[in-house]
């Protein structure tokens, strides 16, 4: 099974977006998947119009009882694990823990699901907390939505920073350009400077009102128009990031 996070510290970057959109891309091409919703907004959950049961909380995730709340998606391959309000304070429950197994502890927690999927898609919220060294720590590979603003490269300059603490190893760091407008000048200075570094990838997604419209229709862009301009561009995404973590065997 290989873990990957959607992440960044900052927030509208297309997070939420880029899990559902490659979660379904992922699924359509066979693979088994799960979409852990976990940011307690909920909103990859809203997607897919799944939420999550009342007896469902952040206590049951950290003691392993997470199995029976997984649902299914009207999506074949697709299973949802949704968020849930108390998720907004796993940070203070991992801090309760040991030294020791606290920034393991979400590893340890999903490792078993690798009987049932071939890919564990993460939707993470934007903050830069115990959670997030969690979820840095399982994954093979972070995605990092960044809009070419300077806002949105500072959050990903946090997140090498948070890297070199952890003594993580940055190759799983896979930046991609998002929302990105090309006829806006500072768009287009931002692609053409930072693209060439090796952790961004070549594919970048476009600001498109079909992807602004999944809020109306919840819905993946390729569950609505399959070979629309947006859905090919999370499908190019998508293959590159699973060709760079499958080459990482």
């Amino acid at each position: 099974m290989k873990t990957v996070a959607i992440y960044s510290s900052k927030g509208g970057v297309g997070k939420t977006a880029t899990a559902v959109n490659i979660a379904y891309t992922a699924a359509s091409s066979g693979k088994r998947v799960l979409l852990c919703d976990m940011d307690s907004q909920g909103a990859a959950s809203y997607y897919f119009r799944i939420k999550a049961k009342k007896k469902f909380n952040s206590q049951k995730l950290l003691a392993g009882e997470y199995g029976k709340y997984i649902r299914g998606t009207d999506f074949e391959n697709l299973d949802l694990l949704p968020a849930h309000f108390s998720f907004r304070n796993l940070d203070l429950a991992l801090n309760s823990l040991g030294e020791k197994e606290r920034r393991m502890t979400l590893a340890k927690l999903l490792k078993p699901l690798s009987a049932d999927y071939e890919i564990l898609l993460l939707d993470c919220p934007p903050n830069l907390t115990l959670l997030s060294e969690n979820i840095i720590e399982a994954s093979d590979a972070v995605v990092c939505p960044v809009i070419p603003t300077t806002l949105s490269l500072i959050a990903l300059e946090q997140l090498l920073k948070l890297f070199g603490k952890l003594e993580a190893d940055k190759k799983k760091i896979l930046a991609f350009f998002s929302m990105v407008e090309r006829r806006k000048s500072m768009h287009a200075s931002v692609i053409e400077k930072y693209q060439r570094y090796p952790l961004f990838l070549k594919s970048a997604i476009p600001f498109l009102a079909e992807i602004e419209k999944m809020g109306l229709s919840r819905l993946p862009v390729g569950a609505v128009t399959r070979h629309s301009p947006a859905a090919m561009e999370y499908t190019r995404l998508w293959n590159e990031i699973w060709k760079k973590i499958t080459k990482q065997q």
